[in-house]
């Protein structure tokens, strides 16, 4: 699976470099078989065999473990590679359960993070509304307290795993102080009374989405996660942990559009000689490569970087993430035009990619967003204390 020689980079450990063998054979032996075409039952089924390998033990980790970012990026990079919805599935898994992992009471852990990992339940994280998208402090679902339950009210949408999802993290307005620090994160069972899946939105590649509704939706205060008041930060260490590894799935796409763009170009022949032997598909594919290059750096060492214990990553998760998926866009596009007309034709590699890549710009924070976050870090560094 061309180029694997990131891997003798200094960032990574022999396990590390074992998890890639793994995560390719498995892979190739356990998904190759799933057709996307019904997303959400490939999602379920996608979810057992990775529960079923032990994979997600990496995403959702047992007693006593720790999340270990770099494991977290070569999973996802080499799904991503192969099948872009066995990615998103071991993600959500991961995204979905981690404020449980992160901030949650020992009894919320044993009561679902057991089956998250063995994949019998499926995980989901519920962040955006309608109004409420790059601007967290806007979120106006609320949970007001009533006795030994809160009783949310509201609308989420967006939320990946919607409409499949056994449980979902959902993050709400409990608290009478404004903007972020009035928000607070509680488990919400699918099957509670008063949560309904009001839309399963449709995208442009395999992507469960749906927009949920509370109504009266009553959940025992024992599913509150950390404290009152809490949901904004626990929402931000889940991103720090996860947003690194959305240039990982980025960065899997691009390494498998120059893959087949090589294979292409060196196969190929116009005007009596090889695509590869033309100047100006050898810059396009220098380009490319340096590109793969230069996202799987950041990838990695904002990855690195969390694990060595650094508190906080924000800014080279966001430097990792802007770079990567806006990196992997144009990578894949180049990949469609050296392929020409067979590169959009549908069911094709290229333009399988082409549609997958897309969203990744958006999810977890636009690119927009990033530069928002990198310059705020940038001036927090440098103001005087």
């Amino acid at each position: 699976m061309g180029d694997n020689s990131f891997l003798d980079w200094p960032f990574f450990e022999e396990r590390h470099r074992a998890l890639r063998a793994n995560i390719q054979r498995w892979v190739q032996e356990h998904a190759a078989d799933i057709d996307d075409a019904d997303d959400r039952k490939a999602c379920r089924q996608l979810v057992r065999r990775l529960g079923e390998a032990g994979l997600l033990d990496y995403a959702c980790p047992k007693p006593g473990g720790s999340l270990d970012v770099r494991s977290l990026a070569i999973i996802r990079e080499t799904l991503a590679h192969h099948h872009g919805l066995a990615d998103f599935a071991f993600a959500l898994q991961g995204l979905g359960s981690a404020p449980i992992t992160l901030a949650g009471s020992d009894e919320l852990k044993e009561r679902y993070l057991p089956g998250t990992r063995e994949g019998r339940s499926i995980a989901a994280f519920a962040l955006s509304e309608p109004d409420a998208g790059s601007d967290v402090s806007a979120i106006a679902t609320t949970a007001k307290r009533d006795g030994d339950h809160f009783v949310l009210d509201g609308t989420k949408t967006w939320i990946s795993n919607g409409g499949i999802a056994t449980y979902y993290v959902v993050f709400a307005r409990s608290e009478a102080a404004p903007g972020i620090k009035g928000l607070s994160a509680i488990v919400v069972d699918a099957d509670t009374p008063g949560f309904r899946v009001a839309e399963e939105i449709q995208v442009v590649a395999p992507h469960p989405l749906a927009r949920l509704t509370f109504e009266g939706c009553r959940v025992p205060a024992a599913r509150l996660v950390g404290e009152p008041g809490q949901g904004f930060e626990i929402a931000m260490a889940t991103l720090d942990i996860f947003r690194a590894s959305v240039g990982a799935a980025a960065l899997g796409f691009a390494r498998r559009a120059l893959d087949e763009a090589l294979a292409r170009v060196l196969a190929r022949e116009q005007f009596g000689k090889k695509l590869a032997d033309f100047q100006m598909t050898q810059a396009r594919l220098a380009e490319m490569a340096t590109a793969v290059d230069a996202s799987a750096l950041l990838v990695y060492r904002a990855a690195w970087m969390k694990d060595r214990g650094a508190e906080r990553v924000a800014k080279e998760a966001s430097m990792a993430k802007m770079y990567a998926t806006e990196a992997a866009q144009e990578i894949v596009d180049a990949a469609v035009q050296l392929f020409g007309a067979e590169g959009v034709v549908k069911g094709s590699v290229p333009e399988r990619l082409y549609r997958e890549v897309r969203a990744l710009r958006i999810y977890e924070g636009t690119t927009e967003i990033q530069k928002l976050v990198i310059a705020r870090e940038l001036r927090r560094r440098e103001s005087p204390r």
